[in-house]
C-alpha cells in the first residue's frame, strides 16, 4: 500500500533529516513538502508546494496524505519578537493541523522540546506546551510529541551562544547518566530517524517521547 508523507519545516535541523530519510525509505512513496522556497533537490518521490503560512486555506486540498512531520519553528531572536515567534511556532502549527485533520490525515508528528510541563516554564516552553495541548484537542487517531534535548547538527546561521552550549554539552556528555540522560544533547538526524520509526508503529491516540527515548529510537535504524 502506498504511503504519503507530509513534512512542514523542511529547511529546519531536523527537518532537512527528515526529508533526506524519508525520500531513502520505501515504506512511502511519496514525500509532500511544504515551504516558502523550494528545496535544491530532485527526486522522482518528492513534491513541493509553496506555501503562504498566512493563508494555509490556497493550500488546503494538497494538505492529504497519511502522516504529518512537523519540525517547524524558530527562534525569538530570528522571528524578531515574541508574537513573532508564537506565530510561527503556535499559529502556522496548528493551522496547518486542522487542515490536515480536515482532510483526514491520521498521524500528526510534533517536534517539541525538552522541558515542556503542565504549568511553570519561560516563554519559549509555554508556547511550547499550549500548541501540544491544542494538538491534543484535535484527536488524531495518533498524536507523537517527540522533546529533544539540545539539537546537535548544521545550521544554516550561526548561534554564538547556542554553539557554545553545544560544544558544552558535548564536552561533558559523559556527565549525563542515569536520571540526567534525557538531557544529553542529541543530533538531529537521530530526532528524525526516531520520528520516521515512530510512524511506522501502530501507535493510538497521545504519545510523548522525551530525548533518551529518542536516542534510543533513533540509533536503533
Amino acid at each position: 500500500m502506498s504511503k504519503t508523507a507530509i513534512v512542514i519545516g523542511a529547511t529546519g535541523l531536523v527537518g532537512k533529516e527528515l526529508v533526506k530519510n524519508l525520500l531513502q525509505d520505501n515504506h512511502y512513496d511519496t514525500i509532500k513538502v511544504f515551504l516558502r522556497k523550494p528545496l535544491a533537490i530532485e527526486n522522482s518521490k518528492l513534491q513541493q508546494f509553496i506555501i503562504d503560512w498566512d493563508d494555509i486555506k490556497k493550500s488546503s486540498d494538497n494538505i492529504n496524505g497519511d502522516v504529518v512531520f512537523c519540525s517547524l519553528g524558530t527562534t525569538i531572536k530570528t522571528a524578531g519578537s515574541q508574537e513573532a515567534f508564537s506565530k510561527v511556532d503556535y499559529t502556522y502549527v496548528l493551522n496547518f493541523a486542522e487542515a490536515a485533520k480536515k482532510n483526514n490525515v491520521k498521524q500528526f508528528i510534533l517536534v517539541s522540546s525538552l522541558g515542556v510541563s503542565p504549568a511553570g516554564g519561560n516563554f519559549y516552553l509555554s508556547v511550547k506546551r499550549d500548541v501540544e495541548n491544542a494538538l491534543r484537542k484535535m484527536n488524531f487517531h495518533s498524536l507523537v510529541i517527540v522533546r529533544p534535548s539540545m539539537l546537535l547538527g548544521e545550521r544554516n546561521e550561526t548561534r554564538i551562544a547556542e554553539m557554545l552550549g553545544k560544544f558544552l554539552m558535548s564536552s561533558l556528555s559523559f556527565l549525563f547518566i542515569g536520571k540526567l540522560k534525557k538531557y544529553k544533547a542529541i543530533e538531529a538526524k537521530v530526532v528524525a530517524h526516531a520520528m520516521v520509526s515512530l510512524s511506522k508503529t501502530d501507535l493510538e491516540g497521545v504519545s510523548v517521547f522525551e530525548s533518551d527515548r529518542l536516542q534510543e529510537l533513533g540509533k536503533a535504524n
